[in-house]
């Protein structure tokens, strides 16, 4: 059963809710945002939440705002990073609490993993193709999120947030939820053997699993979902306590942004993790 379910009301943000993990975790907040219930105009109609892409920045502030109430947050909760594709992962602690929501500069820098145990923060980040990847502690009350593009991905940020989560919290791997969100699927990755070469360090012998022949000469269609799921597994996640979407967003411009379907020219859609405040 698809665990993100779309959630698309009259003049609200659009978002498609993580729905199993609201049993595990009591006030546990997790979904990833659609492209409707927004202020901002072409090309980045209509909820872009990202300040980098072009859009004016006031469209963006309100799609914020707009956002962190729809979930039942303060827009202040809002807390980002200015990710670079890496595996860098930032601990936010209440101090935090609202880096990067209303400027860039703000933001943690260089960063594309965000953990907290603090209620009342909302951890974000951007996506346009990328792979969103949630995790949750419900028994020590952690959650984050990291954002996996195929350079975060080959770079292993999955297991860096895992790691991070032992670290820091006292996380039991076995214990650990994690789910992978909307992104570009198999069906539309198309890469080439610069990537794959990078993409086979980092899994050597999984070939079969991630990736498929592509009709053209040189090229190979790409599964980052699934390559982020062996990762996870490998880094002592329990494949049951996995969640994957079947969400495609390239194929699916009605819902999505996509930066490849669109040549580059878009908005972006937002991850989100948060424990509400009781």
């Amino acid at each position: 059963m698809e665990p993100f379910v779309r959630n698309a009301k009259d003049q609200q943000p659009e978002r498609l809710e993580l729905a199993p993990w609201a049993n595990i975790f009591p006030g546990i907040s997790a979904g990833f945002t659609g492209r409707s219930g927004g202020v901002s105009e072409p090309p980045y109609d209509a909820l872009n939440l990202a300040l980098h892409v072009g859009d004016d920045p006031q469209h963006v502030l309100e799609n914020r705002r707009r956002l962190a109430e729809a979930l039942g947050f303060a827009p202040e909760a809002w807390t980002c990073g200015e990710q670079v594709h890496a595996n860098a992962v930032a601990v936010v602690r209440a101090e935090d609490r609202g880096k990067g929501y209303l400027d860039r500069s703000s933001a943690f820098q260089e960063t594309d993993g965000l953990v907290t145990n603090v209620p009342g923060v909302l951890l974000t980040s951007f996506y346009a193709d990328c792979v969103p990847l949630y995790f949750a502690d419900p028994v020590r009350g952690v959650v984050g999120l990291a954002h996996a593009g195929w350079k975060g991905t080959v770079r292993l940020i999955a297991a860096e947030m895992i790691q991070t989560m032992e670290r820091e919290f006292g996380s039991q791997r076995s214990e650990i939820r994690a789910a992978i969100g909307p992104s570009i699927g198999e069906c539309c990755y198309e890469v080439d053997e610069v990537v794959m070469e990078k993409v086979r360090e980092a899994l050597p012998g999984e070939e079969q699993h991630y990736a498929s022949a592509s009709p053209r000469a040189g090229k190979t269609m790409l599964n980052l979902k699934e390559m982020n799921r062996i990762i996870m597994i490998k880094a002592g996640i329990l494949p049951t306590h996995i969640e994957c979407t079947t969400w495609c967003t390239s194929c699916h411009p009605e819902y999505f942004y996509s930066y490849r379907a669109q040549n580059g020219v878009t908005g972006r859609m937002a991850s989100w993790i948060g424990i509400k405040e009781r």
